[in-house]
């Protein structure tokens, strides 16, 4: 028999729509997994099972009842510790915050999710303020790879995908201002989506502006596909947020990529060095998908590396997160943290702009690829997870997580749906991610890109390939 741990949230659903085991067990099975991993892998900040339960146990009246409360009730979620959830701390991996407070306030994502009558068992873990592109914090420690515990998870959703990866709950909300639900996702060798900006509402808003999505990360691009018809509604507290989608994106998954314009960029016409077996493994999910019936061509977006408008935007959004801080406080926040935003601090208001005007362009020109071709191809990342507690790899050069992300950062300041879909494993067993990305507001075409490749069995899958 198969594990409750395994399953997915669809598949959970149907058990629980034929009785064939409870939310109560479901929970229990996905708490007593977390409990397991935790002292390895770190993927928590604290676990709710007392509230999950409880909600467990309502959630299973309901279903006897035939009277669901929505369409994941039952289903065990975790929560990434920079979103808002009502009756739980939010520390944001800071020794800043205080527990003391009321934490009366559920985040939008959270709020559609406790509708749906979803099982909030845990808070996940993140680098404070969700910074860098690894999961270390002065609070929580180091989050560590599920597949191998001296590498890194990735960040700043890392806890998130840690504990999907090891079945801790099929369905993880996290955010993404310049790879953090895909980075990880790639690592650990999940789904991940960041949608299209305003897609999932987000409140309070973010210190790193219109950078920051709220995202799915899953078993599968169906679970994704499920968990964004949950969240991707809009919030009256969130004044950017988009007006409902047209249709369930669920429903639009079958539509496979048959007729599909794909461009698949190996390395940004040159400008990344992608690892040799990262390169193998995204190579063959793109043929699977020519196979599929979808148009590939070689082709590299017009995407000189922005990477100084990315830090003009990241540090000073840093800055603002710590503006109100003491001497004393900022003593206690990470280094690498402290000194961007010291850097960060020192922008002008022209600085600020002349970024915009980067972003502005770099989104006029994806625009206009996008008038060519309705996906685009890349590495996730260009390497697989390096040692853990590091913020970049040893012996990289590189000063800052940015350097190693290359295929990331910029989908945030266009603000386009971007996925990454797990497509084999190097050498080590490490995980190996393929990005999606398409036009803004064409989140459907990366999901069903996705629920292809997966439905060819091009993906891995947690746990193993």
């Amino acid at each position: 028999m198969t594990e409750l741990t395994e399953l997915t949230a669809l598949q959970l659903v149907d058990g629980y729509r034929k009785g064939e085991f409870s939310p109560v067990e479901a929970t229990r099975a996905a708490l007593d997994r977390a409990a397991e991993i935790q002292p390895e892998v770190n993927a928590f900040v604290r676990l709710t099972a007392d509230d999950a339960l409880a909600r467990a146990r309502e959630s299973a009246d309901r279903w006897r009842g035939g009277e669901p409360a929505g369409l994941v009730d039952g289903v065990p979620v975790t929560v990434k510790d920079i979103l808002l959830q009502r009756g739980t701390p939010t520390l944001k991996g800071s020794r800043t915050i205080s527990e003391q407070g009321r934490w009366d306030e559920d985040a939008p994502s959270v709020a559609r999710l406790r509708e749906h009558g979803a099982v909030f068992i845990g808070k996940t873990t993140t680098p404070e303020f969700g910074w860098k592109g690894v999961t270390d914090s002065p609070l929580t420690g180091v989050t560590r790879n599920p597949h191998d515990p001296t590498r890194t998870a990735g960040g700043s959703s890392g806890g998130a995908a840690a504990a999907v990866a090891l079945g801790a709950g099929p369905l993880a909300l996290g955010t993404d201002g310049g790879g953090s639900v895909r980075i990880p996702a790639a690592f650990c060798g999940i789904f991940a989506l960041k949608p299209t900006y305003g897609r999932v509402p987000l409140y309070p808003a973010s210190a790193f502006g219109t950078l920051a999505h709220v995202g799915p990360m899953t078993r599968d691009a169906a679970d994704a596909a499920l968990l964004l018809d949950v969240i991707g509604n809009p919030d009256s507290r969130d004044w950017s947020a988009l007006s409902p989608a047209p249709g369930a994106f669920s429903a639009g998954l079958p539509g496979g990529v048959r007729g599909l314009k794909v461009a698949y960029s190996p390395s940004l016409g040159g400008q990344v060095a992608v690892q040799p077996a990262v390169q193998a493994a995204v190579r063959r999910a793109v043929e699977r998908l020519a196979e599929l019936g979808a148009h590939v061509t070689e082709a590299d977006p017009d995407l000189t590396d922005p990477v100084d408008a990315f830090h003009t935007l990241w540090f000073s959004g840093a800055a603002r997160v710590t503006q109100s801080l003491g001497p004393r406080q900022r003593e206690l926040l990470d280094p690498g943290l402290r000194e961007i935003c010291d850097r960060g601090a020192r922008y002008s208001a022209l600085d600020y702009l002349a970024a915009v005007d980067v972003r502005m362009e770099l989104g006029r020109r994806m625009g206009r690829f996008h008038d060519s071709y309705d996906l685009l191809v890349t590495p996730t990342l260009p390497i697989t997870a390096f040692e853990a507690g590091a913020e970049v790899p040893k012996g990289s050069g590189h000063r800052r997580w940015t350097g190693w992300t290359p295929f990331t950062y910029p989908f945030n300041m266009t603000q386009q749906p971007a996925a990454s879909v797990p497509v084999g494993t190097d050498g080590d067993g490490l995980p190996v991610g393929l990005q999606l990305v398409a036009a803004r507001h064409r989140d459907d075409l990366v999901l069903r890109a996705a629920h292809a490749l997966y439905e060819a069995g091009a993906g891995i899958t947690p746990g193993g390939s």
